[in-house]
């Protein structure tokens, strides 16, 4: 399975979207500092989450959910879910 999912910092206001195939490992990787473009920004927890059987389908809804549009997408969301 291939997950996409939206990261938020528990103390900066900042989000960030990524794509994984292990959710669990990949979140300690950014919480532990071992990505460049979230380590500054840590701790992280995952606010969203969806769930792909292709590596292919992930990685293009990942792509949107990065656009204008998909942001637009997640305010919705994130906010009917909180």
């Amino acid at each position: 399975m291939y997950y996409v999912y939206v990261l938020e910092s528990i103390k900066h206001d900042k989000r960030y979207i990524g794509c994984t195939g292990d959710i669990e490992k990949r979140l300690a990787q950014h919480n532990g500092k071992a990505v460049i473009s979230t380590k500054r920004f840590s701790p992280w927890t995952v606010i969203y989450q969806e769930k792909y059987g292709i590596r292919g389908d992930a990685f293009k809804r990942e792509k949107y959910l990065k656009s204008h549009a998909g942001r637009e997408y997640l305010k919705k969301v994130i906010i009917t879910t909180a």
